[in-house]
């Protein structure tokens, strides 16, 4: 992957702020207290939110490793970085859904490196193996700064009717990437009823993964097109970073901050502007619900995680 200063330089953001609704009774009833599940251990010695750490620091260095968390997470982000010197740590004041996750980090990241390229890896997703994940991390990257930075979003294929991911129909072929082609989107549907999902998956339909790669400034136009309420927000931030009132605006910002969903809110309306890549020898799930979780695990052949019997966090340098 180039990183030439010409060019901007490659920045991977992990998101880590949500809080897992879905699967408190799941991890509750397995830990006896709550926990979110990107700091749970499932499989391995590392937590979801370390394996994902681990991965974004491949292709780029841990000095442009951006974490981004909800404030009230801090207890368990810091012991979990365990070492890993990721280059910011920010810490939302509050969760209002995941456009502002990740306007947040950008936000700084344009302040630093104003051509940057950024890579987008959720936290609470099981990949498997890494290694053909990170060729297709490459290959979208490579793909983004061919197609103008346009935004090239990893897609997986699908293996049933699932209602709560993101859907995308692929339309013509844009440019070819090795043997693999990036194509134009047709449509998103985030979260679609069952004939629609029917429809998107019989007519070649993939999954999100919401893994993304795009130039920061592509990404940054689009969220001015989709919600400029929110962006006002974040701009008025970007001028106050390095400052002595920063986390005081930061503060200010977050209050009342609209909720915007950046599948619903921005993917879904600007399919025109953006690129999809299917990865290939990829096992990729989201682990949203306590049954993708078991199922996954079953089909690893892992015995099930049990309340007694968490797993021991060990952390090897590589």
């Amino acid at each position: 992957m180039k990183n030439g200063h010409e060019q901007g330089n490659l920045w991977s953001i992990v998101l880590a702020g949500g809080d897992g609704v879905r699967n408190k009774q799941f991890i509750r009833r397995w830990l006896g207290h709550e926990k979110p599940k990107q700091y749970c251990v499932f499989v391995g010695s590392r937590s979801m939110f370390q394996h994902t750490l681990d991965r974004a620091a491949r292709p780029t260095p841990w000095d442009r490793v951006v974490v981004v968390a909800a404030r009230h997470h801090q207890a368990e982000v810091w012991p979990q970085l365990d070492g890993r010197p990721a280059g910011m740590v920010l810490l939302q004041p509050e969760n209002v859904d995941t456009a502002a996750g990740i306007f947040l980090p950008l936000t700084y990241i344009l302040a630093r490196d104003p051509l940057a390229t950024v890579v987008i890896y959720p936290s609470d997703h099981f990949i498997f193996p890494e290694d053909s994940f990170l060729l297709a991390v490459n290959r979208a990257v490579r793909g983004s700064n061919g197609l103008g930075g346009r935004p090239v979003m990893l897609a997986a294929r699908p293996d049933e009717l699932e209602l709560e991911y993101g859907w995308i129909k692929p339309g013509h072929c844009l440019e070819l990437t090795g043997e693999t082609a990036i194509h134009a989107v047709e449509t998103f549907f985030e979260k679609p009823d069952e004939i629609t999902a029917h429809a998107a998956r019989t007519n070649g339909g993939l999954w999100n993964t919401m893994v993304l790669a795009a130039k920061g400034r592509n990404l940054w136009s689009l969220g001015q097109k989709c919600f400029p309420e929110l962006m006002a927000r974040f701009e008025r931030l970007k001028e106050a970073i390095d400052t002595i009132g920063e986390l005081r605006v930061l503060d200010a910002i977050y209050d009342a901050m609209p909720c915007r969903n950046f599948s619903s809110h921005l993917l879904e309306c600007v399919p025109e502007r953006l690129a999809v890549m299917e990865m290939r020898d990829v096992f990729w799930s989201d682990w949203g619900h306590p049954k993708r979780i078991t199922d996954i695990l079953d089909k690893l052949g892992n015995q099930r995680v049990s309340v007694g019997e968490p797993l021991p966090f060990v952390y090897q340098e590589r």
